[in-house]
């Protein structure tokens, strides 16, 4: 089995509080959750965890898939002594974080699948970027990413923080990238939401065309105790395009999952 290796940053918030762990956006780095750490940290021990070649993990050895970066995950946290997590991740974070719950329930006590999908995009179309990525580096991303990414207005709002994003995009290792794309293509979880039993939020952005409103709904009927809700105004990135939007709902769904519990 490969468990490539992912980066985990340091754990911040108060000492007693759940472990809250934030995955990454293909492209991404733990810059995507830089403004919404501070606003979860006061409730959470927070983390983020860098994909491989991206951000400061480094570049991947071999090939993977989604399951195996939740392999990787599960392990690392593990490392870290804890036995038990909340999870959040966004877009190719979100399929690693439905495939932490079907691989690892005991690990995760509820998780978050944001901008994401039981499935995403088309295989053929991801072996095509692999390709193209391979063969001009993934500079060529640049401005389909940025038109993706953003829905109209957020660049302007954050242009610090989005220009930040589009420079971790360029500075990925492209063969780690096309790595990744070619995990996503064969990443299919849709037959079996139904064993996923722990509490899920499916949370799309308004304007996400990769991932739009039919993924979430799909996710959150598909599972045993799910709920779907909308961040409004941003796109595929928003913990990025509205920290305090994206902070509100896992706050929310959060407390409501550890009520259950």
């Amino acid at each position: 089995m490969t468990v490539p290796k992912i980066h985990l940053t340091a754990i911040e918030g108060p000492a007693q509080a759940p472990l809250l762990v934030l995955g990454p956006s293909l492209g991404t780095s733990t810059i995507l959750w830089e403004s919404t750490v501070p606003l979860l940290r006061e409730r959470y021990r927070v983390c983020a965890w860098d994909l491989p070649g991206h951000g400061d993990a480094p570049p991947a050895a071999e090939p993977f898939t989604v399951g195996e970066l939740a392999d990787a995950v599960a392990a690392t946290v593990a490392e870290r002594g804890e036995a038990r997590i909340l999870y959040a991740g966004v877009s190719l974070g979100g399929a690693t974080g439905l495939e932490l719950a079907l691989r690892h329930p005991a690990v995760v006590a509820a998780t978050a699948i944001v901008a994401s999908g039981a499935q995403l995009g088309d295989p053929a179309a991801w072996h095509e970027r692999a390709a193209t990525v391979r063969a001009q580096s993934t500079s060529v991303l640049i401005i389909p990413s940025a038109q993706r990414w953003f829905a109209p207005g957020a660049m302007e709002r954050e242009p610090e923080l989005s220009g930040r994003l589009l420079h971790a995009l360029q500075d990925a290792d492209d063969e780690s990238y096309a790595r990744c794309c070619e995990a996503l293509a064969g990443y299919d979880v849709r037959e079996r939401l139904g064993e996923v039993r722990m509490p899920v939020l499916a949370l799309w952005g308004e304007h996400d065309t990769v991932a739009p409103e039919a993924k979430a709904v799909e996710i959150a009927r598909g599972v045993v105790d799910g709920r779907s809700a909308m961040v409004p105004g941003v796109a595929h990135l928003p913990p990025a395009e509205n920290a305090e939007a994206a902070a509100a709902a896992l706050r929310r769904f959060f407390a409501d999952a550890a009520r259950e519990d």
